[in-house]
């Protein structure tokens, strides 16, 4: 079946980013139509192949990536027998607990979810829940990557400073990319992202940052008091 399973997701523009089974505590957080869980597929995107997927899908919503997500990956769900559950619905669920157990990530400086392959241009779209168990290969532990990188290029790079030991200041970054720095994160993706030498592979295209960016942008001025 994960064969199968792993086919499917690719087919739908996405990547199968690992699964585990799932503890009380963890089925207890999940919404009720989901009691029954006992295993946690994620579901995410690594390179060009959902976004080139995506764009080639015509979609009318206020939201549109997180809408056609959601119509692809219940399509899938479906033809599985399995329940979706999304990292952009509420309430909020920790994918990022969740990707650190079934994947060797780690937490970046940066509070993004570094990948040993990927990098920092990696994401999650969204979870296939089964009531059943699924076996997956033990994860095999990697350090991460930010521990051998004395230099910390990723927190120095920010030319709005949002980033340092106490966190994140998205008020600084926010208005960097308002004002002179259009040209720059704005159309390019992230500055302090793009510093990282893992994953430049992956790097997104100027055209997948940029939407990545403007929506960012649009979620935190429509939270604003």
């Amino acid at each position: 079946m994960l064969r199968e399973l792993t086919q499917a997701v690719e087919e739908a523009g996405f990547c199968l980013r690992g699964g585990f089974e799932l503890d009380g505590t963890q089925r207890h957080a999940l919404p009720t139509n989901c009691a029954s869980a006992e295993t946690a597929v994620l579901i995410g995107n690594a390179g060009p192949a959902m976004w080139d997927r995506f764009t080639a899908t015509p979609h009318q919503s206020p939201d549109p990536l997180d809408g056609w997500t959601k119509e692809s990956l219940i399509a899938v769900a479906e033809r599985f027998g399995a329940v979706t559950v999304f990292p952009f619905q509420r309430p909020y669920l920790p994918f990022q607990r969740w990707l650190m157990k079934a994947e060797p990530c780690h937490l970046s400086p940066l509070g993004i979810v570094i990948h040993p392959r990927y990098g920092l241009w990696h994401a999650l779209r969204g979870a296939l829940l089964f009531s059943h168990k699924i076996e997956f290969p033990p994860v095999k532990p990697i350090p991460s990557p930010c521990g051998a990188c004395p230099e910390k290029l990723c927190l120095s790079a920010c030319p709005a400073q949002a980033f340092s030991k106490r966190g994140y200041e998205a008020r600084s970054c926010l208005g960097e990319l308002a004002g002179k720095d259009a040209g720059n994160c704005m159309a390019l993706g992230c500055l302090a992202r793009r510093a990282c030498p893992i994953g430049a592979d992956y790097r997104y295209s100027p055209a997948q940052a940029c939407f990545h960016m403007k929506a960012f942008q649009d979620a935190f001025c429509a939270t604003k008091p």
